[in-house]
C-alpha cells in the first residue's frame, strides 16, 4: 500500500508509505548553516520515522536513496544501515534518525528503499516515497 502526502501537485517535504507492515516517513528542512548558495551547495536534513505496523519482527539491513536535484542531476547512496546501525523492529516498534545531504541546486527530490530481513529470512524492500528538498516558503 502507497500512502503520500500531496502537496499542491508537488512534491511534499514530507512522504509517508507502508510496505508490508513498515511505516516509513520522512520529513526534510533547509540547512543555512551548512549551505554555502553562492558555491552551488545546499544541504538538507532529513528525518526518518520507521515504525513496524505489522505482526512480524523485521531488521533493515541496507538503505538505498535517489538523489535528484533540479536540474535532473542524480546522486545515489547505497550501504549497510542507517547512521551505523542495523535496527530490528518488533510490531509495535519504531526507530527514527536524523540524516542529511547535500546538492548542487536550491531544490530537487529523494526517494529510495531499506533492504529488510523478516523474521521468516524472506528479503523485502520497504519503500521510501519521494519527498521534496527544497528552501523554505518556495513551491520548485
Amino acid at each position: 500500500m502507497l500512502i503520500s502526502v500531496p502537496h499542491s501537485g508537488r512534491v511534499s517535504p514530507m512522504s509517508s508509505v507502508v510496505t508490508r507492515g513498515i511505516r516509513v516517513t520522512v520529513k526534510s528542512q533547509y540547512i543555512s548553516d551548512r549551505s554555502a548558495p553562492r558555491d552551488g551547495r545546499f544541504a538538507f536534513a532529513y528525518t526518518v520515522t520507521i515504525r513496524n505496523e505489522g505482526e512480524r519482527t523485521a531488521q533493515l539491513l541496507h538503505r538505498h536513496w535517489i538523489i535528484v536535484d533540479n536540474e535532473g542531476g542524480t546522486q545515489e547512496v547505497k550501504g549497510e544501515g542507517v547512521v551505523g546501525v542495523q535496527p530490528v523492529l518488533r510490531p509495535g516498534e519504531s526507530f527514527e534518525y536524523t540524516s542529511w545531504c547535500v546538492i548542487p541546486t536550491s531544490s530537487g527530490s529523494m526517494r529510495g528503499t531499506y533492504q529488510m530481513l523478516a523474521h521468516d529470512d524472506s528479503h523485502f524492500d520497504a519503500e521510501i516515497a519521494p519527498f521534496r528538498l527544497g528552501l523554505p516558503n518556495t513551491l520548485n
